[in-house]
């Protein structure tokens, strides 16, 4: 990867060209906005429902997804994975023409060919680097969030600066923008979700808890030393990396981390990890989420309701009943 020069980069390349934001979810709404407050006519391409009341309310006034593919120069999908190719084949493929810019906020339908775009059009991606209220939030404070660019097609020579125009015009240029593939960002982003953020974290987290309850300690206390305070030590390396985390810490703290981290990951955790990075990269993991998807998420829901019920679960709500701070204790 490298970053990109932005000197040049203008949201101004987009003046006279409306952009359609299809999908008015958490990205979609912050792009729409973004782009409407650094000057760009902004179409939203959304089907009836809260998303559509909640772009009425933002002053937008949402049409169907082919016409809002009919009026602009820049379409900017942003619709959940497992929806994005039935929309794309139904809605937008027939209305897509020549010399227009397919854009996209994730690069997994693309790499896995769920979505082929016609040779005459561009293709390209943006893809920021967090949620879109943070995307959202920063933009309001003159901030702007760090993104990545693809571009998977470029059919009029100018697709590049169609792309680095619309991250300009969301704040991203504010920080920096990162040049990858379609393949790189999807592979990546996949493979972080699933062995550290989302389904690592949270399956290391309940696996502690468990042990602790099991050895005889009060669920609460096992929550609170394995959970709650997860975020505190997060916070440390989100903002300064991990060395300077460790000069926060306590020593003894630091030792456990240096000496016994390495026993947690060690050679067959790092192995599933490569297995679990083979199934993304043959593509056999959105092949089994895509069918789950279309199975209507059953395999899905049960493992949700019954993580839902678990004691973990339980004892988060004890516990952060006693922390009225944060607002939620549910």
């Amino acid at each position: 990867m490298k970053r990109c020069k932005t000197d040049n980069a203008s949201v101004d390349h987009l003046d006279g060209n409306p952009v359609a934001v299809i999908g008015y979810g958490n990205q979609g709404r912050a792009h729409a906005l973004n782009l409407r407050d650094s000057g760009v006519e902004v179409v939203v391409g959304q089907r009836p429902g809260s998303s559509f009341d909640l772009a009425d309310h933002d002053g937008f006034k949402p049409v169907s997804v082919p016409e809002a593919v009919a009026s602009a120069s820049l379409l900017i999908m942003t619709l959940p994975d497992e929806r994005a190719a039935d929309v794309y084949a139904s809605d937008i493929a027939p209305s897509l023409g020549g010399g227009q810019t397919l854009g996209f906020v994730h690069g997994f339908n693309i790499r896995y060919g769920f979505i082929q775009s016609p040779q005459d059009v561009n293709c390209v991606m943006i893809a920021p680097k967090g949620p879109g209220s943070l995307l959202r939030s920063l933009y309001v404070d003159g901030k702007g969030m760090p993104a990545l660019l693809a571009i998977h097609q470029d059919a009029t020579g100018n697709a590049r600066k169609t792309a680095l125009a619309w991250a300009d015009g969301i704040g991203a240029t504010r920080a920096g923008v990162v040049e990858t593939t379609f393949a790189a960002e999807t592979e990546c982003d996949l493979f972080g979700e699933q062995t550290v953020l989302c389904g690592g974290v949270t399956a290391l987290m309940k696996a502690a808890f468990e042990t602790l309850v099991e050895a005889g300690y009060e669920p609460e206390l096992a929550y609170i030393e394995c959970v709650h305070e997860l975020k505190q030590v997060v916070d440390l390396v989100y903002e300064r990396g991990m060395s300077s985390m460790r000069r926060k810490i306590s020593n003894t703290a630091e030792y456990g981390d240096l000496t016994r981290g390495p026993r947690i990951v060690d050679d067959a955790v790092r192995q599933r990890m490569r297995d679990i990075l083979a199934e993304i990269r043959d593509g056999s993991f959105a092949r089994e989420w895509m069918a789950e998807a279309k199975g209507g998420m059953v395999n899905m829901k049960v493992l949700f309701d019954a993580d839902e019920k678990s004691a973990i679960e339980e004892a988060g709500r004890s516990a952060r009943s006693l922390m009225p701070w944060l607002g939620n204790a549910s």
